[in-house]
């Protein structure tokens, strides 16, 4: 049980630490960190690395946004297989749609209860 901990938390911060040099050296903007992270993991997952790493680290490759690239290209590989060329376009929403739809709603709820200090 510890070793499980510990790996997520060692993945996950290395996933962060890449990010963070990223920032730091190459002094890239965060939407420039942001679309490097998801295309890492997306490619990744083109390649068949990033689900052995998802079994490896568990919530350690899941949380960081690496596994945004993971997820987009896992469901339109897997709707391309059974649909052709319309299952990559629908694929990519359909695993991905739930996340990015509880985004806009808790961000919705959060900009009615919260007033921006500026």
């Amino acid at each position: 049980m510890f070793a499980t901990f510990f790996w997520a938390f060692v993945i996950g911060g290395f996933i962060c630490v890449i990010g963070q040099i990223m920032f730091d050296v190459f002094k890239l903007t965060p939407a420039h960190t942001l679309s490097t992270l998801v295309v890492i993991g997306a490619i990744l997952d083109g390649f068949g690395l990033y689900e052995p790493l998802i079994a490896f680290a568990g919530a350690g490759a899941t949380i960081p946004i690496t596994s945004f690239g993971n997820s987009l290209v896992h469901g339109a590989m897997e709707e391309a297989a059974q649909h052709g060329l319309v299952g990559v376009l629908t694929g990519m929403f359909e695993v991905t749609s739930s996340g990015i739809s509880a985004a806009i709603i808790f961000g919705f709820i959060g900009a009615i209860f919260f007033k921006p200090k500026g």
